[in-house]
Formats: structure tokens, sequence, C-alpha cells
């Protein structure tokens, strides 16, 4: 008995599906982290946003604005899961599960479309205008992105495609939240940071290629994620050891 607790057995695992889903909060982190990610990179208005104030005002100013929208972006996704309660019924109909992961993989495959074929209009040229306050450019970017709420059909998409929801665990779920605003500045912050050290080489290429790499990204992930939904197969693991499993 004292062994046990001093040593316990941890549980095996045949796939890497089963290890998530027996790792809930990690499962939620990473979910929250990728979704975050997703919904903030492709260069939309409030990208070019603060892209723009990063250029003229400041690395500061530019993440304020990212901020802004990660604050819109998480009141979306928090109205979004509400909204989805149905999800549950994933736990139970595997029908339900399939065609409904299945339509979140085949929108989140045309969102990777769209983002790869957008072409951002060239608002960047470098004028010289008063800073403002981080709150004032904080809350431009948060009113440019709830301005905007067809982020939810992405939300959907990505909650459907992750399984994101889980009743049953009310603190992963907020832990998952959570994580969707850390992912989001993440963004942000590495954003702002490479185009505060390219700003004296910076050109509408760049976003560009942003645009083009995360549509590209999104796309394959996409297809991935749909073809082990349909075809039902798991990494194997058998022959793979996690570290707390040795």
């Amino acid at each position: 008995m004292i062994a046990e607790i001093i040593s316990p057995q941890l549980p095996q695992y045949a796939t890497f599906q089963d290890w998530l889903q027996d790792t809930s909060y990690f499962e939620m982190i990473v979910k929250g982290l990728i979704i975050g990610i997703i919904a903030s990179a492709p260069m939309g208005p409030v990208g070019i946003l603060c892209i723009q104030r990063t250029l003229n005002k400041g690395r500061w100013e530019g993440f304020a604005t990212g901020a802004g929208a990660s604050l819109s972006d998480i009141i979306y996704a928090i109205i979004t899961g509400f909204g989805l309660k149905f999800i549950i019924d994933i736990i139970e109909d595997p029908i339900v599960a399939l065609w409904l992961k299945t339509i979140g993989g085949i929108l989140l495959f045309l969102f990777g479309i769209f983002t790869f074929m957008s072409k951002p209009k060239e608002t960047t040229k470098v004028v010289k205008r008063n800073k403002g306050t981080l709150l004032q450019n904080f809350l431009t970017g948060f009113a440019v992105t709830v301005s905007n709420p067809l982020i939810i059909f992405l939300f959907v998409a990505t909650f459907a495609m992750f399984t994101f929801i889980i009743v049953e665990n009310f603190i992963a779920q907020i832990i998952g939240y959570i994580f969707i605003v850390v992912g989001a500045l993440l963004w942000w912050y590495v954003l702002t940071w490479l185009v505060d050290k390219v700003r004296n080489n910076y050109n509408m290429r760049i976003i560009y290629i942003i645009n083009k790499s995360i549509g590209i990204a999104v796309m394959i992930g996409a297809i991935l994620m749909i073809l082990y939904t349909v075809t039902g197969h798991a990494i194997d693991l058998s022959e793979f050891r996690f570290p707390f499993n040795q």
C-alpha cells in the first residue's frame, strides 16, 4: 500500500490519442494554444493595423493593439462554447462526432484556402503620428476585431475539430479558454518582435509570405485531422515510451 503511494503504477498508453484523452489538462492547454494562434495569425485588418502601429509608433503600441483583438477573440470563443453545448452528444453518439469533426475539418481547410489567397492592402507606410496611450491602442484593436463576428465560424470549426468543449470537466474547460488567450498573445508578441527587428527592410512581401505560410499550415493540418477522423487511425506508440511511463 505504502509502496503504491510512493511509487504509483502509471497507466500505459497504446496510442497518442489515448494519452491525450487521459491527460485532459495538458490536452486543453495544447488545444487552447493552437486555437488561439489559428484565430489570430491570419493578416486581416487588425493584423495590418498591428504591424502599422509597430512600424509607426513602436512595438508595444502594436502589441497592445493585438492584445485588444485577443480580448475580442476570447469573448467570441466563450459565446461559441456556450452555443455548442450540444457537442456533449459526441460522448454518446460516435456518428455525431464523426460528422461534426469532419465538417469542422472542412471548414478549417476552407479557412486555410481563404488565408492563402487573401491579399492584404498596403496600409503600412511609415508616417509620424501621435502614439496615443497603450489603452487607446488596446481599445481600437478590440473595436476592429469585435466588429467582425464572423470569427465565430472559425471557432465553431476549430472547437468541433479539436473537440474543445468538455462539459464534464469545468476546470479543464477554463484552462482551455485561458490558453486561447495565451496563444493569441504569444502570436502578437512574436509578430511585433519580428516586425520591430526587420522594420528597416520591411515590405508587404513579408505579410504575403506569412499569410501563405499560415494558409498552407492550416490546410495541411486540416487534411491530416480529417483523414484521422474518417479512418480512425491513431499514431501507434506501442514502441514508444513517454518519460512518465518508464
